[in-house]
């Protein structure tokens, strides 16, 4: 654990990542990896991926108090992943679980220049954390958990999700605010056959901030609308981002955001105050500020060099802005700036400076990348940049 009481425990999923360096490669994907064919690449950056270790070491690296809890086994990664946690700050490696003659989990990550990552993944360890695993006591002395990548961890999606909608609930009953973000489930495995519309009916009335990535979340609650969402191009707009947070919202929810990629953050929040105020501890400071709002916060141009963990480093920013009592806009602002920081790097986590630089960099004046979804009606707020839906409670 950190040094005194964190504010935050980040729990989950948590492997190894392997980078290749891709700098060089020339050619599309299906050109360079084909069977039979060498292909010389530059170094490999090792370095710790998951949500425990992305979203985890990146509230660490903006200054919030954090512990981790995660599962590896005894093996060479298991043994990797404890190194590289003490190598950042040896209490970070406290809550970690090691299984003895389990197989640790990791990741290739193949991550050419300008082509969308692809992910060669082991669960491993993963798949056996369940409810009993996490330390509620030391839960219960943070303000806020946070819990990612459940299609990963198989304990957690069997019976429609019983051990993750029951980790929650213990959660809550020690009066701790909730967060989940979520993973793609590979459509041929295991996870692919669960019956996701009924995992989140059943955990979200558990969960006050619910993050996950528009795709994943429709191909979860409707996988024929994703596909025909992907022929078209894959582009979403302001309807369909209404249609499926409004449904996320009626499922128990206090507080949505949807990962857009390129394409910035979407929020919606609780119609009814009280469902905020009632988030606990790590309760937006302004309840009414943070009720009914519709918004879409656009990136930050940066160069990129890669993308992993951008999502996970993005909800890290969002977490630290609510943690730090900012406004709503100010907080979808921390996270599109945080998770910017992150693809200035290759790896997951290393670009993520200090809460005060992220903010000073903002203030400087920062060039936004142009919106992504067609927002027919919205409205950009001049001093935060952040555009704001015609339903959104400050709209003018």
């Amino acid at each position: 654990m950190s040094s005194g009481n964190p504010e935050v425990v980040v729990a989950g999923h948590i492997c190894i990542d392997l980078i290749p360096d891709l700098d060089h490669v020339q050619g599309d994907l299906g050109a360079v990896f084909t069977p039979g064919k060498l292909v010389n690449v530059g170094p490999a950056a090792v370095s710790t991926g998951g949500s425990v270790s992305n979203t985890g070491l990146a509230l660490h690296r903006l200054g919030v108090a954090t512990a981790l809890m995660g599962k590896v086994g005894t093996d060479v990664l298991g043994r990797a992943v404890l190194d590289a946690l003490r190598e950042r700050e040896p209490a970070l490696a406290e809550g970690m679980i090691v299984e003895a003659d389990a197989h640790s989990s990791y990741t290739i990550v193949i991550n050419p220049p300008g082509v969308d990552r692809i992910f060669l993944h082991c669960p491993g360890a993963n798949d056996t954390f369940g409810a009993d695993d996490v330390d509620y006591d030391a839960v219960a002395a943070a303000r806020l958990f946070h819990f990612g990548y459940p299609p990963l961890m198989r304990r957690m999606f069997l019976d429609d999700g019983a051990e993750l909608a029951a980790m929650f609930q213990r959660v809550k009953d020690r009066g701790v605010t909730t967060s989940l973000d979520m993973a793609w489930p590979d459509p041929a495995s295991e996870a692919g056959k669960v019956d996701w519309p009924a995992v989140l009916e059943r955990t979200l009335r558990h969960v006050d901030l619910f993050l996950p990535s528009l795709d994943e979340t429709l191909l979860m609650l409707d996988p024929a609308r994703f596909a025909r969402l992907q022929a078209a191009g894959g582009q979403a707009d302001a309807a369909l981002l209404a249609e499926i947070s409004q449904r996320l919202l009626e499922m128990g929810a206090a507080i949505v955001v949807l990962k857009l990629g390129e394409h910035g953050l979407y929020l919606r929040t609780a119609a009814d105050r009280s469902r905020i105020e009632a988030a606990g501890p790590a309760a937006p400071k302004d309840a009414p500020d943070w009720t009914a709002r519709e918004l879409l916060s656009a990136c930050f141009a940066v160069e990129v060099a890669g993308t992993t963990g951008a999502g996970d480093c993005t909800i890290a920013g969002f977490l630290a802005g609510l943690l730090k009592g900012q406004a709503c806009e100010d907080a979808m602002t921390s996270a599109v700036a945080v998770g910017a920081c992150n693809v200035e790097h290759a790896d997951a986590t290393s670009g993520v400076p200090h809460w005060e630089a992220v903010q000073e960099r903002i203030r400087r004046g920062w060039d936004r990348r142009p919106v992504g979804p067609a927002l027919p009606g919205w409205q950009r707020h001049d001093a935060s940049g952040v555009w704001c839906s015609p339903d959104d409670a400050r709209s003018a």
